[in-house]
């Protein structure tokens, strides 16, 4: 079971590479030591992302966002990815794309974008093989918040760049109601997701209100995810409306769409903080919320991992058995004492997400 492929469905990497100049080529613990007595840990926590982790976990794909505050939400001062208006975000999300291309072209041994089946294939393949003890990561650009895209006919533009997975919000959108500000699609939302649909965009519905989520899971005809969001029902007296409801991800399910499991803290319990700090959230609670979605499902084949880590968050907000993302792999044991056989964790650490991306991106070579 160790050599399972390890598929995390949500990294902020641009937005971290420009707003701090995180090198992600570095191991975390290199970082950290970069990073003393600079603002990044104190507004961000320390980074539980690098190169050398990822080898170290075998993870060899992450979904990798452009990411953008609207100014109403500016995280600080300090804080410049973001923006005002559509042109801005557009500015904002193209020069993250140019970093992505930036980090593929001058470490391509180390990274590479994935954008077709091919580029998929190629990638797992490399990752089979004995005769490498490094392997390529391969990154899928995540539209997060679709604010740069000013108008619909300018979707073509992103998916020759390399976008193949659109969220629509993160807070309230003009698509859209968001986290923390409520509301269901807007005329420009449904004319969003019928441009998405011309080409076969993944819809994300992180971060999406419930009402515009169960709007989105009727009407868009292409796949849905969640690619980074957890089960309000395990979260008591939380009532954000960034988790999700059981109705969501029952019409997740019903779509033969898959949930990444968020392992922050607070979305594992939510009085983490007053209750004993990182020692009191233990990789079971993490467990628990992969589990729930399996129960309601009733297999292993709709679930698996969007960390968010570096998202806003880092190594002070996770499990004390948690110090990089590698230590992801310490769920193995743990589902497999709750039953899940080889193949179900094979599913789960990244299997469904590797499913989802060859029956939907393009062929070609």
């Amino acid at each position: 079971m160790t050599d399972f492929l390890l598929v995390d469905a949500h990294q902020d990497l641009a937005w971290n590479m420009l707003s701090f100049g995180r090198d992600y080529t570095l191991s975390a613990a290199e970082t950290r030591k970069r990073e003393l007595d600079t603002i990044a840990p104190q507004v961000n926590g320390d980074t539980l992302l690098g190169w050398p982790d990822y080898q170290l976990g075998k993870v060899g794909l992450i979904f990798s966002t452009l990411f953008a505050t609207p100014a109403r939400r500016k995280l600080g001062d300090w804080d410049q990815q973001c923006y005002f208006n559509a042109e801005e975000a557009h500015l904002r999300y193209s020069m993250q794309l140019d970093a992505y291309d930036r980090l593929v072209e001058e470490h391509h041994a180390m990274f590479r974008k994935i954008e077709k089946a091919a580029d998929l294939q190629s990638l797992v393949e490399h990752w089979q093989r004995l005769d490498f003890d490094e392997h390529p990561v391969g990154l899928v650009i995540l539209m997060e918040g679709a604010e740069g895209v000013r108008e619909p006919a300018e979707l073509e533009h992103w998916y020759q760049r390399g976008v193949r997975i659109i969220g629509p919000a993160w807070a309230g959108t003009r698509f859209c109601g968001g986290t923390r500000e409520p509301g269901p699609l807007t005329q420009e939302g449904f004319a969003l997701l019928e441009g998405m649909a011309e080409f076969n965009f993944t819809l994300d519905l992180s971060h999406m209100d419930e009402m515009a989520t169960l709007q989105a899971l009727e009407i868009y005809p292409g796949p849905i995810i969640a690619s980074h969001a957890n089960a309000l029902a395990l979260l008591p007296g939380t009532s954000s409306n960034r988790h999700l409801t059981d109705r969501v991800i029952q019409g997740l399910l019903e779509r033969g769409g898959t949930i990444g499991i968020v392992p922050v803290n607070n979305f594992l319990r939510p009085d983490w903080k007053e209750s004993g700090g990182r020692s009191s959230v233990t990789l079971d609670y993490f467990v628990a919320q992969i589990d729930t979605i399996c129960q309601m499902a009733g297999d292993a084949h709709h679930v698996g991992i969007g960390s968010d880590f570096d998202g806003g968050f880092g190594l002070q907000s996770v499990s004390s058995d948690v110090e990089t993302i590698a230590d992801l792999r310490k769920i193995i044991p743990i589902l497999s004492q709750k039953g899940y056989t080889e193949v179900d964790i094979s599913a789960i650490l990244g299997g469904n997400w590797l499913v989802h991306l060859q029956n939907t991106l393009p062929e070609g070579s």
